[in-house]
């Protein structure tokens, strides 16, 4: 008998019909003697439409109360599914994430996970009910309602994967799995079968939607195996593992696009030590993530800096810049545009020459321009502007050959 978690996202529960479904699922599982713990996502549309309802009563609502409002697409969601279970057979009982114990931080709409106790989830287990939990939420110290961020629901099911032991964490989706690129925009994306936490991780902070970059991370720091899967076919999904020897046979994995980039640019800063260092101080107390950053060399005590951040963040960003230009005395925010991220992922390259050149005669030859670069071992990033990302895309796969076995 194994302990089992799953996570279904909200396309997967998006209608009573795929809500049965799921209830099947997670039948046929239990029927087999297996412990079952069910983490879900609010049905596909209901975080969306609850924010912009918020947002018609204040442009800027406030972070505590978002969550105290967000945290409800997930609830009607464990409810849901729960009486679907019942409805065929299944002893099932919901908890929130509060009732699981998933204890975070205070800092509203983007809290991180400080411990998970379980609540009595082991002992539901025990009595031979299926456990349905509430995914992105949890609560903090001092007793308020908080949410893990976009894509949260994939960390509870990991965090609580690791606290109960668990055998098996599947992450049902409406892929079947990781690709190296998205279908959508490569049409000769290919299925990968097993995946490098590091890959995994790079793949999920490069925009690839499969899965949330900090589940991942958690799933790396506590070596939590788990697979990536559809929830409307039986058919073998993408498992995320420790590297492999063999892995790094191959050169790069995948390629990924962020669309949802967007590049803060301050021209004529003071050139003095700790400019930067105040900037991105700042920034980080916001919790304002930045990406890519780039500074040209100074000239006449002047220099100008760009650097990337979620969309979702531009606000928040260009307020704390702001503030530090005037603290600063000096400098200008210049109008924040949109990019697009490309990146070219893979264990393999750490350990192969050339492939910089590859990478970058394939953006010139199909005629991308760059905007920005940034690296790491087994990355390679670019920001361009958002109409060639489909195009580069493309290049970049059929340069490193993805499409073929």
């Amino acid at each position: 008998m194994a302990i089992i978690v799953q996570k279904y996202g909200g396309t997967s529960v998006g209608d009573p019909d795929r809500i049965r479904n799921v209830a099947q699922r997670v039948k046929a599982q239990h029927s087999q003697g297996h412990q079952v713990v069910v983490v879900v996502s609010a049905r596909s549309g209901v975080t969306n439409a609850l924010i912009e309802r918020a947002k018609l009563l204040n442009p800027l609502p406030d972070d505590r109360e978002m969550d105290m409002l967000l945290a409800v697409g997930e609830q009607e969601t464990i409810a849901l599914t729960a009486i679907a279970l019942h409805g065929i057979g299944v002893p099932a009982v919901s908890r929130t994430g509060a009732q699981a114990g998933i204890i975070t931080d205070d800092a509203h709409t983007r809290a991180r996970i400080l411990d998970v106790t379980g609540g009595d989830i082991r002992q539901q287990l025990d009595d031979g009910k299926v456990v349905i939990v509430a995914g992105f939420q949890g609560i903090s110290r001092n007793g308020q309602v908080t949410t893990l961020g976009r894509g949260g629901s994939d960390l509870s099911a990991i965090a609580l994967a690791w606290a109960l032991k668990a055998d098996t964490c599947q992450i049902y989706t409406d892929v079947p799995g990781v690709f190296t690129a998205d279908p959508r925009v490569v049409p000769d994306a290919r299925q990968i079968d097993v995946i490098s936490y590091d890959e995994m991780l790079e793949l999920a902070s490069s925009g690839s939607k499969v899965m949330q970059a900090r589940s991942v991370e958690f799933a790396q720091k506590y070596r939590v195996l788990f697979e990536v899967r559809s929830s409307f076919t039986d058919q073998p999904g993408t498992t995320v593992k420790n590297e492999a020897p063999n892995m790094e046979q191959i050169l790069v994995r995948g390629v990924a696009v962020d669309n949802n980039q967007a590049k803060v640019t301050l021209n004529d800063l003071p050139d003095r030590p700790g400019v930067a260092a105040t900037l991105f101080q700042a920034l980080g107390e916001e919790g304002v993530v930045v990406d890519m950053i780039i500074q040209n060399i100074g000239r006449g005590g002047l220099a100008n800096l760009s650097f990337t951040v979620a969309k979702e963040d531009v606000p928040r960003a260009e307020g704390t810049v702001r503030e530090v230009l005037a603290k600063l005395g000096g400098g200008q925010l210049m109008p924040t545009g949109d990019i697009a991220k490309v990146s070219a992922v893979g264990v393999g390259m750490r350990t192969h020459a050339g492939v910089a050149a590859t990478f970058f005669g394939a953006l010139a030859q199909a005629g991308v321009n760059i905007l920005m670069i940034t690296t790491s071992e087994i990355k390679i990033a670019v920001a361009i502007e958002p109409a060639q990302a489909a195009v580069a895309a493309r290049a970049v796969h059929a340069a490193f050959h993805l499409g073929q076995p």
